[in-house]
């Protein structure tokens, strides 16, 4: 199989569904009303709620969803074969990645722009809210914790990319500044500071930069273990999880600072730099792929695993966490995009078209890590790589540098200053994620003191400081951040569930309408019951491995799922009871 040939093919997938089955949902199903007035037209205030030009807020919606998770996903999904995971990507994003985004936009702006946890009060019961406030928090917990560690691991494997992220910063905030100040477009200036970072790619190859290890850490027992006699090899481990720690304790400071200053100062500038990036680095990927038509080495079917990776059935649902479908979609569909949908027939462009968009990028990661990585490191080297589930988890960002730099020498790309820029992509878009999910998070954990009466965690420095301490405890809890990876199953298994029940919460709205729910409530029960399954299995392998945070933090997860089920389930007796008592 040519690496073109998957690509036409998940491509015209794409195209066929957006054409097709959209549609249908949108005339059939959803009933998307022209006339409809939208809370951005209801409400607007020119803040949060402001009518904005679809192409405009696509462009927002892709960028807030796009982030380094459907790259990491299929870049540790592939261990199984691409076979797998390429199917998962294209029918999950089609049939339940993109339903669930246009869903989820479309039932917010039915709703006055109400979040999907407010949606799940109304809908399911007053608990209901409370218990996604805290699935939400868990979720926002784990993609943090996992963000972080991606980010710094990437900043040691890539020491040229840490003038091009850190300078892309200032820059952000000069264009920020510019634009507040003196109310310019954001186009030109974002445009100029694109190319900025673009120069600063170049020249990062030549000021490479490492973080000295200030902790002097001692060697683990594991360390010790493993170097066996030779100290000089522990005392190396130790020194990488020294400047390890060293990176996660800088990104959180600097998550602390972003995560509190206005918006228009640097998420906003930098977060349209950034969808400009990402538009270049599909480009990119997608002409290095037609230019070199590379073959896929790796295997369709991996019938060689490793003794410690697990079933791909049901881990390929989970592993996968975006890029098919994920619930974190579902929080910025709700709680950012219905606020500015001119137009109710908008939301099949903006939440079916964007998660289309994201597993474009799923897409490239297959074939980055099949064909590219495979073609520059050779089969052998491929399973080597792949040679432990561990290693897979742990190396999966790497491998999707090394593939994408081997498909940007194919258009004349140097590779040292393709592996920069690919490296860079991963890193702005996690950071990206870590920023509105540190931000999210403070949100939630300043809504739960207000649940429950607790002032003093209502205060924007106080639930900045739990939500970040809360993450950096997290990731560094785990061998000193080294294990932050075996987060991924406990953070994809979190972020399908809430997928699952955003669904659900969907189904149960279509009933109320008397309409068909069978495009949300089959992917809906997929979910459901693979996320349930792959939960049981992730809580039995920590307790067996005595990984008592991971058991821990998976239990409580596990628990509030079983509740808001049951409650779901009540409340779906209610309505078909109330629908049955009104039939004469």
């Amino acid at each position: 199989m040519s690496a073109v040939a998957l690509l036409v093919i998940g491509i015209s997938a794409f195209v066929t569904g957006y054409r097709v089955y959209s549609r249908y949902i949108a005339r059939r199903i959803f009933q998307l009303d022209p006339d409809f007035v939208t809370p951005a037209h209801q409400f607007e205030d020119g803040v949060d709620f402001l009518p904005t030009n679809r192409h405009v807020l696509f462009g927002h919606h892709f960028t807030s969803v796009a982030g380094a998770a459907p790259i990491v996903g299929p870049a540790i999904a592939v261990i199984w074969g691409w076979l797998p995971a390429f199917l998962w990507v294209v029918l999950g994003t089609v049939f339940a990645g993109a339903v669930h985004d246009f869903g989820t936009l479309w039932i917010s702006s039915r709703h006055k722009g109400n979040s999907i946890g407010t949606l799940a009060e109304s809908l399911v019961g007053n608990r209901a809210r409370v218990l996604f406030l805290l699935l939400i928090f868990f979720l926002l917990l784990m993609v943090n914790a996992v963000f972080a560690v991606i980010i710094a691991n990437l900043f040691m494997a890539n020491p040229g990319a840490v003038l091009p992220v850190w300078g892309s910063l200032v820059v952000a905030v000069a264009v920020g500044l510019l634009i507040y100040r003196s109310g310019a477009g954001i186009l030109v200036p974002s445009l100029a500071a694109l190319a900025i970072l673009y120069a600063l790619i170049w020249f990062g190859q030549y000021a490479p930069f490492e973080l000295p290890d200030l902790l002097g850490l001692s060697p683990t027992a594991a360390q010790l273990a493993t170097a066996g006699s030779d100290p000089g090899a522990a005392a190396y481990a130790a020194q990488l999880d020294g400047q390890r720690v060293g990176w996660i304790v800088i990104l959180f400071v600097y998550t602390f600072i972003a995560s509190v200053l206005p918006v228009w100062l640097l998420l906003q500038p930098r977060d349209f730099v950034n969808g400009h990036q990402l538009f270049v680095a599909l480009g990119i990927i997608g002409a290095g792929v037609i230019a070199t038509n590379p073959p896929i080495v790796a295997p369709a079917i991996n019938t060689h695993l490793p003794p410690d990776a697990p079933s791909w059935f049901p881990l390929l649902f989970i592993t996968i966490a975006c890029g098919a479908i994920s619930g974190f979609h579902g929080l910025v569909a709700s709680g950012t995009s219905s606020k500015q949908l001119d137009r109710e027939p908008d939301s099949r462009y903006v939440g079916y078209g964007g998660a289309l968009g994201e597993g474009a990028l799923a897409l490239t990661s297959i074939l980055a890590t099949t064909a590219g990585f495979a073609l520059y490191v050779g089969i052998d080297g491929w399973h080597a790589h792949y040679g432990s589930w561990a290693a897979a988890s742990s190396g999966a960002t790497m491998a999707f540098v090394d593939g994408v730099a081997v498909l940007a020498e194919g258009i004349g790309i140097p590779h040292a200053v393709a592996a920069i820029f690919a490296a860079v992509v991963v890193i702005s878009f996690a950071a990206t994620t870590l920023d509105t999910s540190v931000r999210l998070q403070r949100y939630i954990v300043a809504e739960l003191g207000v649940e429950y009466g607790v002032k003093f965690v209502q205060n924007r420095w106080t639930a900045t400081f739990i939500a970040v301490g809360s993450c950096a405890v997290l990731a560094l809890g785990l061998d000193r951040g080294a294990g932050g990876m075996r987060l991924w199953a406990l953070f994809g298994t979190t972020n399908q569930l809430l997928a699952g029940l955003s669904l659900l919460v969907l189904t149960l709205y279509l009933l109320r309408l008397g309409r068909s729910a069978w495009v949300t409530a089959v992917p809906m029960a997929f979910l459901l019951f693979m996320t349930t399954w792959a939960m049981i299995v992730n809580l039995i392998r920590f307790v067996s491995e005595d990984r008592a945070l991971l058991s821990a933090v998976g239990g409580a997860i596990f628990v509030l799922e079983l509740w808001l089920l049951f409650e779901a389930s009540a409340a779906l007796r209610r309505m078909l009871r109330a629908r049955g008592s009104s039939t004469p």
